[in-house]
This record gives structure tokens, sequence and C-alpha cells, in this order.
């Protein structure tokens, strides 16, 4: 059995016993454009000009790029050292495009975006939460149920508690904070209230990205879930490819691996379930709309992914018809036969 090895700069038959039958050098140029087209070609798993002449040749060798394990101990032609250090800038060049290339890959900076925006709300909401019962503690007849959002913003500019339960029309208890606690609840308010300036900027660069990045899914589904499900599928293009009840269950996965391990009921939704078309109707028809939603989430996904023409308000208007038919279809929960 014989074997044809090659690298970027040249291409050899061999035989078991390690015998040099015929060789095939590239004669240039050796210029670092040219060897970083060769080292692409290798990277993307394709034959050199000098491999593919000699398996025309030997039509019967078997491929054993360089590297591969079953290459058997032969004096190949390795590059001189010029040529070497030609190579080694090349490689260099490669690494450094990779970098600038998954730099500008919307995938990836969908990735970051909603990792920050999660970690960032979780942080909020705790503060929030921790805010209104500090307040609350000095102030029990303040509601703010309608007025929460706007608490931060009432204690930053309040100089005291006193002006602060006159701001929520709440009487003053005899026992307020000292100084300095005042001090540490207003520097808690402006920290919330950062946060939350930092969470809406962030949200706002996921929308401008995921309506250039996914326009027909963004129609559909909106940026913010629409780049939920891209991060969640890995990418883009994984996204497209995914079927329709991948995608319905995407974000469920601990509740459908939980179905597999103990036959539990398997999840009807998951990040889809944020949408309202799904969160605002009836539990028994949430599983009916999230598996059609599911199905037009995945062509929107592929026209997004393979060039298609973004959908139109029109395209979602039939959706959100369907959505409306499920409702009028099932207005009450199917009676259980016993």
């Amino acid at each position: 059995m014989q074997g044809i090895w090659f690298d970027w700069r040249a291409a050899a038959v061999v035989n078991s016993d390690g015998v040099i039958i015929d060789v095939e050098e590239w004669s240039g140029p050796y210029k670092v454009n040219d060897v970083m087209q060769r080292l692409e070609l290798l990277k993307a798993g394709a034959m050199t000009t000098e491999a593919r002449s000699l398996l025309i040749q030997f039509p019967d060798s078997i491929l054993l790029p360089s590297g591969s394990s079953d290459l058997p101990e032969a004096n190949y032609p390795i590059p001189d050292d010029d040529a070497q250090t030609i190579a080694d800038e090349a490689a260099l060049k490669l690494a450094e495009d990779g970098v600038a290339l998954a730099a500008g890959d919307p995938d990836r900076r969908l990735e970051h975006l909603i990792g920050a925006a999660e970690e960032l709300r979780s942080a909020w909401v705790t503060g929030e939460g921790r805010m209104v019962e500090w307040v609350g503690l000095f102030i029990p007849q303040a509601r703010f149920e309608r007025d929460r959002s706007k608490l931060a913003t009432q204690i930053i500019s309040s100089a005291n508690i006193a002006q602060l339960a006159e701001t929520l029309n709440a009487e003053l208890p005899p026992v307020g904070p000292e100084d300095s606690e005042w001090h540490s609840l207003h520097s808690w308010a402006l920290y919330v209230s950062n946060m939350e300036k930092q969470l809406n900027q962030i949200e706002n660069s996921i929308r401008t990205i995921t309506r250039i990045h996914l326009p027909s899914l963004t129609a559909l589904l909106g940026p913010l879930l629409s780049a939920r499900l891209c991060v969640s599928a890995h990418g883009r293009m994984r996204l497209a490819r995914l079927p329709a009840g991948t995608i319905q269950v995407l974000g469920a996965e601990k509740a459908f691996f939980h179905h597999l391990k103990t036959g539990a009921p398997p999840p009807k939704h998951g990040h889809l379930f944020m949408h309202p078309w799904i969160s605002r109707s009836p539990r028994w028809v949430r599983g009916k709309i999230s598996r059609m939603l599911a199905s037009k989430a995945a062509i929107a996904a592929r026209c997004d992914a393979f060039g298609g023409e973004a959908w139109s308000p029109a395209q979602v208007e039939k959706v959100e018809d369907k959505v409306n038919e499920i409702r009028t279809r099932h207005p009450k929960p199917k009676q259980i036969q016993r």
C-alpha cells in the first residue's frame, strides 16, 4: 500500500516501508500571501496542486496529509529555513485575520451581548428589590406596584428621607435613617439607576445587530427574542438548519433532559414563551401556538441565513391570524376522558 504525503510546499508518494517513490515541489513564488492561500487550502481539507498531480499518476494511493498518524517514517522533502520563515509569517497573518474575522462575526457579538444583558439584568433585579425593601422599611405606607421603576430616580432627586416620603405621598415614620445610612441608600439607588441605563444600552445594541443579522426573524419575533434564539442555537447558520421542534424547545434544555431521564411531560416551549402570543394566551393553547410559531421561525431563520427576502409586515400578520384562529378554535381546555 502506498500513500501521498503533502504539506503546503511539496508532495511525495511513499510506500509502507517509508520509501519515497516520487516527489513534486512547489516552485514558488515564496511570498506571504501565496503561502497563506496554500495554508488555507490545507485548513479546508483540500489538496495542493502537487498532491493532485501525484494522485493522477498514482490513483490507487491514499492521501496522507502532513501530521497524519498513518504516515510511515521517511525522508520527506521539508522546507529550508527561508521557506519555513515565510510559512511562519503566513501562519501568523492567518491567525490575525481569523481574530479580526471573529470580531466582525455578529453571532459572536450577540453571544457576548446576550450574556452581558443576562448578568446585568440579574444584578439589576436583585439590586432594585433590595432598594424597594430598604425604602419600605422607613416608609411602609409607600406603594411601588405601579411606580417601582421610578423609585430609584425619586430617591436620587430627594435630599433626605422626608423629601422622599413627600414625593411618595406617604407619612414619615418616627424613626428615620441616619445621615450616613441615607447616603448609602442614595448611593444604592444611583447604582441601580446606572445598571438600568447600562442594560438599556446593551439591549439597544442587541436590537441594532439583530435587525441587520436576522431581519425576517426579528420581524416575526422581535429583536431580543430572535437574538436569544440565535445564541442558544450557537449561530444563525445552525439555527437555520435546526428543525422546528428543536427551535420550539430552545431554552428549555433542562426540562427536556428531565423529560428524557424521568419520563416527565416534555416542555411545550422554551425562549418562545417570552413572546406575548404565547405568554398571554390561555395555557391550554400555548403548546399549539408555540409549535406553529416555531415552524414559522424556522422558515424566517432560513430566509435570513440563505439570502432570502426579508419578511414583510403582511407575512407577520398572517402568522398572527393563525394565532387568533388557534385561540378561537380552543376557547376552553380539552376535557380529559376517564
